[in-house]
């Protein structure tokens, strides 16, 4: 096969071309994440029961959704939580099913459960969203003057920006800490019981009276003859202020007597739920949780949010301005570039080695031609495959790059030990030193395959990131041998010059030669000296091995590493029935410990009342700390685990609350 690509040098350039050029096309489309998409397919069921305790929205609500989930495919597990007005149910799926497919088997699944559920259930809706469980940023709504209340700021929220995120692409479902404004009834018992009705002729007679109807037109056709005009006619028929609603007619009696909303209760503008609120260093605030959605891009999802939110921030009220507590992205961004920092450390260090080693400079370029080559049509490979840019799979190519280029320089050194042995021309040369080392770099590619590949067939998550990496550098290793075979044997009888004897025992590189002759001599002479002293070799490696062993031994362990990206979350959970007046007495504890004592270190602290990975209610809260950037918090004692270290030993003499610090 070489000798045909020997042959026809531009043919070899032209495959070298379309991979190079099918790998950049594929890194354009290729997701980016800190780590490979472990986490299994998972779809969430939310419903809404406004009133109800969280007994009640088990009953009739949770376990009715749960008994009907039966019968999917690949289901692996299922977990639900129930808190006052609120059910979730989450299903979790393995990896042999499509995130679409999962999806729509559990709306189909649920549809035929729906007419079980309460009406209010049914007509609050039932949100069947497919996203990843962790969160992928955290925005906000501040007013700088402090003038707007946590309310005012939810509302513009919900009418200005959350149907906007909600539809952008890559984002799987949002989190909302606080609430709009609503019109709020509240109806007095003894009065409704006076007049002989409940609360469901109040929401019937608000239902009937508070609707958007057509009157129709004047003029339209058909129409007597001589008609000039038509007119569109138009009637206020939805309610919009107090005085409306309390107007609104409950019952009429024989006599002609009413009975209104304002008999029976009080009209209000309030806010729609009380189950939350947000703040932001120490101000009221609005926010919001973007969830990534399965297979997205994470750093192209955020960009997408920011662009929309920035769209939006002229339009906000004065002294609003949107801003970013918790952020993933720029620690993914920091973390990418860092591994290709290092892939071009790589690159120029094997050129260096190259060029001290072979001392030709043709002779030292057609190795590293190889280099983009495999390292794109890997990027190719990669996309074909459906796996991401990570640091895993960027971290096996920088470890590819030393191994790469061995087979093209096998390919050379021969080429030029046959020309300097026997005389012969560059293209002759290529085609001998081809005929002699085709299966050697077979071979080399089989052997390092057999290295790596076992790590592809390993199970669960864990498989999931080895298997990544192997195929990266099993992929990259594959690739090396066919650029070996089809392009550097080109490369070698169109490039190369024939040996020039004087040259080469002339200037530096024969001063290098001599010193590494010695080396190598006196490298020979150290293993003739051990080899006469076998039992003291032995002694020697049992020595090594077994210290090896013990520092092994001692090793932490852990999923993934611990790594400071920035930020740092706080679960805060107080004792069952408290109120949010209580809860966010203790969010301002905490935030007065970050934002004080930590102040060398964090940037800022926002807080969500009434949200928590331990559920939802008013006991619950969740505190999100933005450290400042890397190149400020040098120290060590500012890093993002010294910090939750500090915060969990203060936050343990907390008595009316259990506090946990922790990274993301």
């Amino acid at each position: 096969m070489a000798h045909y690509f020997i042959r026809r040098p531009v043919f070899a350039w032209v495959i070298a071309i379309v991979i190079m050029l099918g790998g950049a096309l594929a890194i354009t489309t290729l997701s980016i994440s800190q780590y490979p998409d472990i986490a299994p397919t998972t779809v969430r069921i939310s419903a809404s029961y406004n009133g109800a305790s969280a007994e009640t929205v088990e009953k009739s609500v949770t376990t009715i959704i749960e008994d009907g989930m039966t019968g999917l495919d690949d289901l692996t597990y299922m977990n639900s939580s129930s808190s006052t007005g609120r059910a979730t149910v989450t299903l979790t799926f393995g990896n042999s099913i499509m995130p679409d497919i999962a999806q729509v088997q559990v709306q189909n699944k649920l549809q035929l459960v729906q007419s079980q559920l309460p009406d209010v259930v049914q007509q609050s809706g039932i949100e069947v969203s497919r996203s990843t469980s962790s969160i992928l940023m955290v925005g906000a709504l501040v007013s700088s003057d402090g003038k707007r209340s946590s309310v005012d700021l939810g509302d513009v929220f919900s009418t200005q920006i959350e149907d906007q995120v909600k539809r952008l692409e890559g984002v799987g479902s949002i989190n909302i800490f606080g609430s709009g404004y609503a019109m709020r009834v509240w109806l007095d018992p003894f009065k409704l019981q006076k007049y002989q009705l409940t609360s469901a002729d109040v929401t019937s007679a608000i239902e009937a009276q508070n609707t958007q109807v057509s009157v129709g037109s004047l003029g339209a056709q058909p129409v007597s003859e001589g008609q000039q005009l038509t007119v569109t006619m138009t009637a206020q028929s939805q309610l919009t202020t107090v005085d409306d609603f309390e107007r609104i007619i409950l019952k009429v009696g024989q006599d002609g007597a009413t009975v209104r909303i304002s008999d029976i209760g009080r009209v209000e503008i309030g806010q729609e739920s009380y189950g939350g609120s947000s703040r932001f260093n120490g101000k009221p605030a609005a926010g919001f949780a973007v969830n990534l959605a399965t297979g997205a891009n994470a750093l192209d999802t955020a960009e997408r949010v920011k662009t929309a939110l920035n769209r939006v921030e002229p339009t906000l009220p004065e002294n609003v301005s949107i801003t970013y507590p918790y952020d993933t992205t720029p620690f993914v961004e920091l973390s990418i570039e860092k591994v290709i920092h290092t892939l071009i450390e790589a690159i120029v260090l094997v050129f260096v080695v190259l060029l001290v080693f072979l001392q030709n400079l043709r002779a030292t370029l057609i190795p590293m031609v190889a280099v983009p080559v495999v390292l794109l049509g890997t990027f190719g490979i990669l996309a074909l495959t459906g796996y991401s840019i990570n640091t895993l799979t960027m971290f096996a190519m920088v470890l590819a790059i030393g191994l790469l280029v061995d087979d093209a320089i096998v390919v050379v050194e021969n080429v030029e030990r046959i020309m300097d042995e026997e005389g012969l021309s560059p293209l002759e040369a290529t085609e001998k030193s081809m005929h002699e080392i085709t299966g050697a770099i077979i071979g080399i590619a089989l052997v390092l395959t057999a290295v790596f590949i076992p790590m592809a067939f390993f199970g669960g998550s864990t498989g999931i990131i080895y298997r990544q990496f192997s195929i990266t550098i099993v992929s990259a290793m594959l690739l090396s041998a066919v650029v070996a075979i089809v392009l550097t044997p080109a490369l070698c009888a169109t490039i190369l010059k024939p040996v020039n004897h004087e040259k080469k025992n002339k200037g530096i590189g024969a001063w290098f030669n001599r010193g590494f002759d010695k080396t190598t001599n006196g490298y020979v002479g150290s293993i003739g000296y051990l080899l006469k002293r076998p039992l003291r070799v032995m002694l020697l490696f049992a020595l090594i091995v077994g210290g090896c062993g013990l520092l092994f031994s001692r090793l932490p362990s852990s999923f993934l590493p611990q790594e400071d990206q920035g930020v740092l979350m706080v679960l805060v959970q107080t004792p069952n029935g408290s109120t949010t007046a209580r809860t966010e007495e203790v969010v301002k504890q905490i935030e007065s410990f970050f934002l004080n004592d930590e102040k060398d270190s964090v940037a800022s602290v926002f807080g969500a009342m009434g949200f928590s990975f331990n559920g939802t209610g008013q006991n619950n809260a969740m505190i999100f700390a933005k450290l400042k950037d890397f190149d400020v918090r040098t120290e060590p004692q500012q890093e993002a685990a010294a910090v939750v270290q500090r915060a969990q030993r203060h936050f343990f003499g907390l008595r009316d609350a259990q506090v946990f610090a922790l990274l993301p």
